[in-house]
């Protein structure tokens, strides 16, 4: 059975792409829920660990009341009127156009971010389709896709990049290159190694010159995750572009919206950007890079 839907593929590309977007708007719907409810997850864990660990000096102090949350429970309601929702009012991107971009009990407007995320999944998951073709390296990039983009969105509302998908991806980068789908696996352990350090070593000299930490934790570990994936070889060119791209934001936010110097911005979308395209493409432009160089 297998067989003959993979065969089908082949013959007929068109379906496979069309399967791969169908599909992806309904893991960017699920991926709306994870940017949504994980960090408030990760906060309710941090707040009770902190509870148990300062027991005695925190024994007067009363608890806050705190709503038991998953990814799955309690069910998706309106923020603001807490109007459940029907599974026919999730439909990926079609839901939110029919229903004019609000909520059917209250009338409020629903964030156009939900449908773009949904349609940005499905758009992202169709190129590493079309790029790839029907072959073991599709399923495996698309799961690192869905996974950036989480984290991306992740760090753009909480300046956090969590562990629990940081390092599943890191792993997994490395399993898939056991059998060297990508790069050697030689390749992926120094990789991932290599991108840790680069900018943990970053880190400690802008510290130890500043007295300031200039990115955190979670962006060495994205890096790694990258060249786990790739290996080493593309790093350079995955740090200088995320370098270049967070500058001129920086720079930009800091001439249009008077943002101070001294405001923290999240690394990790430029980082999961630029590795992505690198992944995809990065040979070609590192090629390209160092003609020009001659």
């Amino acid at each position: 059975m297998l067989n003959d839907i993979i065969a089908a593929f082949n013959a007929y590309p068109i379906f496979f792409y069309g399967f791969v977007a169908t599909l992806s708007l309904m893991v960017g719907s699920f991926l709306n829920v994870v940017i949504y409810r994980l960090p408030k997850m990760l906060e309710n864990g941090w707040y009770q660990e902190c509870r148990e660990f300062l027991a005695d000096e925190v024994k007067d102090i009363p608890a806050k009341k705190i709503t038991p949350i998953t990814l799955s429970k309690p069910a998706s309601s309106c923020p603001n009127c807490q109007h459940k929702i029907r599974f026919y009012e999730n439909i990926p991107v079609l839901s939110w156009l029919i229903q004019a971009g609000k909520c059917r009990s209250c009338q409020q407007p629903i964030s156009k971010r939900y449908p773009l995320i949904e349609l940005n999944t499905a758009i992202l998951s169709t190129v590493i389709a079309v790029k790839f073709g029907v072959s073991p390296a599709t399923p495996l990039l698309l799961v690192l896709t869905w996974g950036l983009i989480a984290l991306t969105m992740i760090d753009f509302d909480h300046m956090l990049l969590p562990d629990q998908i940081t390092l599943p991806l890191l792993w997994l980068g490395l399993l898939v290159n056991i059998n060297g789908v990508f790069v050697p696996l030689t390749d992926a352990v120094i990789g991932a190694a290599a991108g840790y350090l680069s900018l943990f070593s970053i880190f400690w000299l802008f510290k130890l010159a500043t007295g300031k930490e200039g990115m955190g934790f979670g962006d060495f570990k994205l890096v790694a995750v990258f060249g786990a994936w790739m290996g080493w070889q593309l790093l350079p060119l995955l740090i200088l572009m995320a370098s270049v791209v967070g500058a001129v934001v920086g720079l930009s936010l800091m001439a249009f919206k008077n943002q101070s110097r001294q405001q923290a911005i999240p690394f990790g979308p430029y980082l999961a950007t630029a590795g992505w395209i690198t992944l995809l493409w990065g040979q070609g432009i590192w090629q390209w890079y160092l003609s020009t160089l001659v």
